[in-house]
């Protein structure tokens, strides 16, 4: 899968969003839908919100799909400062949170923190990460 990123801002904040990870969990939009809209395009209007509120809605996200960072600061790559915490997603995906570091068959590593998504129904098209694939291959347990 292609390793897309896009951005939408209101002028303070910069939404980022990789579809690549996304598990569409739909907390995003059923959280703030004036801003988050699936149907249309552009699917993320932060303009249409307060920044405290998409900040708000943003870090709700479970699979780090979607980010942000203020206009004001450089982007940065924020590393949580805590214990690693493994979720289990009752019907979707295995959820690390923490800084991890995953290494993959040909030996090369890639740095995640706050939240990481792992495929747990083996349909997924991004392995080992899980792309939302179980909700239409409705996997169960």
């Amino acid at each position: 899968m292609k390793d897309i990123t896009k951005k939408y801002t209101n002028g303070e904040v910069t939404v980022v969003w990789k579809p690549g990870i996304c598990i569409h969990s739909t907390l995003c939009f059923n959280g703030l839908p004036e801003v988050f809209h699936p149907s249309r395009r552009p699917w993320i209007t932060p303009e249409s919100s307060t920044t405290e509120a998409v900040i708000s809605q943003v870090k709700q996200c479970p699979s780090g799909a979607l980010s942000y960072y203020m206009n004001n600061a450089p982007e940065q790559n924020e590393e949580v400062s805590a214990e690693s915490k493994v979720e289990v997603v009752k019907n979707g995906p295995l959820l690390v949170y923490g800084n991890i570091t995953i290494k993959d068959h040909t030996g090369k590593e890639t740095r995640k923190s706050r939240v990481t998504a792992f495929c747990r129904c083996g349909e997924s098209r991004n392995k080992p990460y899980c792309d939302g694939t179980h909700i239409k291959s409705g996997f169960r347990d």
